[in-house]
């Protein structure tokens, strides 16, 4: 027995030394890759924070935030609780693992449960979503942390724990909900769970599902109220999709539905998680009818969302904590190869993000299209144009690059979004200097901008490959009417490094 817990401790050291070096490595890589132009976008909602903004809530703002008190404004530190929260999820996922296979008595050895309770952490981390979300900070980022939150406080209420854990289940779905709206999917499954089951309704004749639904609610507050003050500008954003419909483009959106996971997840990974289903239909315990709840109705929304309209490829990855988990059903021993097929392919794609081995056109290189030679760029730009000048840019994302590596100059942002930021605003008439994508195959808009001059494209590469073209012109920017002040323009922070 002493021998079988020093064995037990020495793999707990084992396991926990692992996931510090693989944490390390990720941070390492998160400081070394450019910024994408989303990420970009995202800390300037970092630097003007907000309970809410168009696109999203602002959890990823948050995230970065954090980060940067460690890091400073830097690519580490806005990237910097990418690999922190992973690592944290990955424990909490295991620990809601072994304790479903501890109260269900699945496994009778407890080093047996120990091992196979791994598995839903290594799955989880093997897939190219979350590999590439450690080192990429998007919205999915704390999102995938919370549904681990929200596995963990179930499975300690499931194997019999306090049911205070209610409080924490409404704190991560309240936080998740802050993190991207498709939180509400999984938690919506957890709602069907509580009516449709026996045993969710012997909760429900309790108080603390509903004092974890206050705490959601307290939670999600924040948002909605920065909502109802906006117009609701961010739920029509993302909740207005839902209105698409081009039924005749069906089988197109199922395909890209489909290829979308198998790519995401990986190709075996992807049926790993579809066994892990058919295996979860045979099991009659609670915590595995929950996890078909929270995962099978937001399947469910998703496929009837492609009927008609696109399904981003990353909205399902929501789900992938729990799919994850599911896991630990599955006996099969190829689930090993599964991971390493996915640790292949986040090695390749990061390999020719930070390297190029392999000289692609941007169409097919999506790391090349969105972060090649962006340092390198900017710098370029800045020697082409007057030291005292202003960048302007018409694109947020271009917006956001330019903001981080144009070091000390004012660049301006022209888009209807910018009126939702707390920065300053310019005023009409100013001019500068305005780049555009050749990619848009339009010129700059009159009514916004008067062209004084055009110049020669700047390019934008990476070891040669050309990533974008860009137009340079310089402009002076129109008014609006009388107004003397235009709420479209923002004037961006400069990167302070």
């Amino acid at each position: 027995m002493i021998v079988k817990s020093a064995n037990h401790t020495r793999g707990i050291w084992m396991c926990l030394i692992a996931l510090g070096l693989l944490t390390l490595l990720r941070l390492i890589l998160a400081a070394w890759i450019p910024l994408s132009p989303d990420e970009a976008y995202y800390r300037l909602w970092a630097l003007a924070p907000a309970a809410g903004y168009l696109d999203h809530p602002p959890m990823v703002a948050l995230w970065m935030r954090i980060g940067m008190f460690f890091a400073g404004d830097t690519a580490e530190g806005l990237r910097f609780m990418g690999p922190i929260s992973a690592a944290i999820g990955t424990i909490l996922l295991v620990r809601a693992a072994q304790q479903w296979l501890q109260s269900q008595k699945l496994l009778a050895e407890s080093s047996s449960r120990f091992v196979t309770g791994l598995k839903p952490g290594i799955v989880l981390n093997s897939t190219l979503a979350v590999g590439l979300g450690t080192l990429i900070m998007t919205p999915d980022t704390p999102l995938v942390f919370f549904m681990a939150l929200l596995l963990w406080s179930v499975s300690n209420l499931l194997s019999g724990k306090h049911p205070a854990f209610w409080l924490l289940v409404g704190l991560s779905a309240g936080l998740g909900f802050d993190s991207k709206y498709t939180a509400l999917l999984p938690v919506a499954g957890l709602g069907m769970w509580l009516l449709a089951t026996h045993a969710g309704r012997q909760w429900l004749r309790t108080p603390w599902p509903w004092l974890g639904a206050v705490v959601a609610v307290i939670c999600m507050a924040p948002v909605v109220e920065w909502n109802a003050t906006h117009h609701w500008v961010s739920f029509l954003k993302q909740g207005g999709r839902a209105g698409d419909w081009q039924p005749t483009r069906m089988f197109t959106f199922m395909g890209e539905l489909l290829g979308g996971q198998v790519g995401l997840a990986s190709p075996l990974i992807f049926v790993l998680f579809v066994v892990a289903v058919k295996y979860l239909l045979r099991l009659q315990d609670q915590f595995a009818q929950l996890l078909l709840c929270m995962i099978l109705l937001p399947v469910a929304v998703f496929v009837q969302h492609a009927i008609g309209a696109r399904v981003q490829a990353n909205w399902p990855v929501v789900l992938y904590p729990a799919l994850a988990l599911s896991v630990v059903c599955v006996p099969y021993r190829w689930w090993k190869a599964a991971c390493a097929l996915g640790i292949t392919m986040f090695v390749v794609v990061v390999g020719q993000a930070l390297l190029a081995p392999a000289h692609l056109s941007p169409h097919f290189d999506m790391t090349l299209r969105q972060m090649g030679g962006w340092p390198e760029f900017v710098q370029t730009v800045e020697k082409q144009i007057p030291p005292d000048s202003q960048l302007i840019a018409d694109e947020y994302g271009l917006a956001g690059e330019l903001s981080f590596y144009a070091r000390n100059r004012k660049v301006l942002a022209v888009e209807s979004r910018w009126q939702f930021f707390a920065f300053p605003h310019s005023t009409c008439g100013v001019e500068g200097y305005l780049l555009r994508s050749r990619r848009r195959h339009d010129q700059p808009d009159a009514a916004l901008f008067d062209v004084l001059a055009q110049y020669p494209d700047i390019t934008r590469r990476r070891r040669g490959a050309v990533a974008d073209s860009y137009a340079l012109y310089r402009v002076r920017l129109r008014c609006l009417g009388n107004d003397a002040v235009r709420e479209d323009t923002a004037i961006l922070p400069a990167n302070k490094r």
